[in-house]
């Protein structure tokens, strides 16, 4: 026991001696003055859990700008209000003093990281993609039967996208020429 609490302030001692000795009353009772998060909370918003395709609804809730709580939505028809242990713990992805929130970059035979801006890193995603579709397009084969494709590149989906995000993606693959689209949840 700590320095703080004594032998007679040890919660079976006290079960045992007090009138609640099968602990169903006042023993078994949280702090009267205790107020939950959600009820709190400034803002309430509907989400997506972003962990799996399942796509379960969440319910945020927001104080001051911050999310201080996420639960499942019940009125939700995938997941009727239910979250798996790592939807449940999305509050934490949000607020991790870990989480990544810029874009890191690290060139090539570097061994540093450096920090892009957004707009830095979507233009040069953009420039290598099409640079890489330019460079390895095929028109036609040796026969001359048409191809209109490329080897240059590949797309390799996650599992946390949804079926819109996927088809989305499926559809601008092939439209820049490549045949090389997978996702995740089919390997």
């Amino acid at each position: 026991m700590s320095a703080g609490k004594t032998f007679l302030s040890w919660p079976v001692l006290r079960q045992v001696t007090g009138s609640d000795r099968l602990g169903r009353g006042a023993a078994a009772k949280s702090g009267e003055d205790w107020t939950a998060r959600t009820r709190t909370a400034d803002k309430v918003v509907q989400s997506v859990c972003p962990y799996c395709a399942v796509g379960c609804g969440q319910k945020v809730y927001a104080k001051d700008g911050k999310v201080i709580q996420i639960e499942g939505d019940p009125d939700s028809p995938i997941s009727r209000g239910r979250l798996c242990p790592k939807g449940s713990a999305s509050e934490q992805l949000v607020n991790s003093p870990t989480r990544q929130t810029t874009v890191l970059y690290r060139r090539p035979h570097s061994t540093e990281w450096e920090h892009l801006d957004l707009d830095t890193a979507t233009d040069m995603i953009a420039d290598r993609v099409v640079e890489s579709r330019r460079r390895t397009w095929q028109d036609t084969d040796e026969q001359g039967r048409i191809l209109r494709r490329t080897l240059g590149f590949a797309h390799l989906g996650g599992a946390t996208l949804d079926n819109e995000e996927n088809y989305l993606i499926k559809k601008l693959f092939t439209a820049l020429g490549a045949i090389q689209i997978e996702n995740q949840a089919r390997i």
